[in-house]
C-alpha cells in the first residue's frame, strides 16, 4: 500500500469518525459482517485495516477477550485508541490498535487468533499483498477459525454513474482485464458528508483464485449486499437510488 492512501486517510479522519451508523456501509456491509461472524464470547479477533474502530466497538457488546486492530493510518488509529478508552471503564478494555501497512508482510500481526475480520481492506492492496494476507490469516487461525471480509462487488464499478450514494469510477476499464488497476469512488454519509475511496479492481475470479493459491480449501460463503426494504423504510431518500444494486461482497472462509 502507498503513502498515498495513509495520505487520504491521515486527512479525512474527521469525517470517518463516528457513534454510532451513518455512513452507507455502516447500514450494508457491516452488520452483516457482525452477524455472520456470529458468538465472539471469549474469543480473541483481529480487525484488519480497521480504520477508526466501528466495528470493533460493536463487537465489544459479545464479550470477546481481545480485539487487535490494525491500518495504516496513523490518525484512524489514534481515533480508534481515543474512542477505545471512552468505551471501556478502565485502561484494561479489549480494544488494542497498532499502525500496520498490512501490504508489508514485515508488519502483518504476530501470533494467533480465533476469528477475524477485515471491513473493505482488500480493495486497497493488489492481488499478491491480498494473496499475502490471506495465507497469513490461514496460519493464525485454529481449525474450525473464521475470516470474514467484505469488499465492494466488482460489478458495482460498470453499474452506477459517478453519483451520490456511493459509485467507483472505472474510467477506461473493462470488469475482464482490468485486474488490479486503481478506481477511485466515494461513498456518502446520510448527513451529506462524502469520503474518497479506492478500490483495486478484481474480479470474482480473482478472488477465488487467491483464495485458492492461499490455502484455503473449504468452499467459501459468498454473499452480495446492498440495500435492503429496511433500509428503504428508514430513509428511501438515501438509499433508494442504490435499490437493486450490488453494493459489496462479503466472503467467509474456515480454516
Amino acid at each position: 500500500m502507498d503513502l498515498n492512501n495513509r495520505q487520504l486517510y491521515n486527512a479525512s479522519v474527521a469525517a470517518w469518525r463516528r457513534q454510532e451508523p451513518i455512513i452507507l456501509s455502516d447500514f450494508t456491509a457491516r452488520p452483516r459482517v457482525i452477524e455472520v461472524l456470529g458468538d465472539v464470547r471469549g474469543l480473541h479477533l483481529w480487525d484488519l485495516g480497521c480504520g477508526e474502530g466501528l466495528v470493533g466497538r460493536q463487537l465489544v457488546s459479545g464479550n470477546p477477550a481481545r480485539i487487535d486492530g490494525f491500518d495504516l493510518s496513523e490518525q484512524m488509529i489514534a481515533a480508534a485508541r481515543e474512542q477505545a478508552a471512552a468505551l471501556a471503564s478502565d485502561q484494561g478494555g479489549p480494544l488494542h490498535y497498532r499502525v500496520a501497512d498490512l501490504a508489508d508482510p514485515a508488519q502483518l500481526p504476530s501470533g494467533s487468533c480465533d476469528a477475524a475480520v477485515a471491513v473493505f481492506l482488500f480493495n486497497y492492496l493488489d492481488l499478491l499483498a491480498t494473496e499475502q494476507v490471506l495465507r497469513w490469516v490461514r496460519m493464525a487461525l485454529p481449525p474450525g477459525g473464521s475470516f470474514t471480509f467484505t469488499v465492494p462487488h466488482p460489478s458495482l464499478a460498470f453499474l452506477r454513474p459517478a453519483e451520490a450514494p456511493f459509485y467507483i469510477e472505472p474510467g477506461n476499464h473493462t470488469y475482464l482485464g482490468s485486474s488490479d488497476q486503481l478506481f477511485e469512488g466515494r461513498i456518502w454519509r446520510r448527513d451529506g458528508i462524502s469520503n474518497a475511496i479506492r478500490s483495486r479492481h478484481k474480479s470474482l475470479e480473482d478472488y477465488n483464485r487467491v483464495l485458492r493459491n492461499s490455502g484455503w480449501t473449504r468452499m467459501p460463503l459468498i454473499e452480495e449486499l446492498g440495500v435492503t426494504e429496511e433500509h428503504l423504510h428508514l430513509d428511501p431518500t438515501f438509499f433508494g437510488p442504490l435499490r437493486g444494486t450490488p453494493l459489496h461482497l462479503l466472503f467467509q472462509v474456515q480454516a
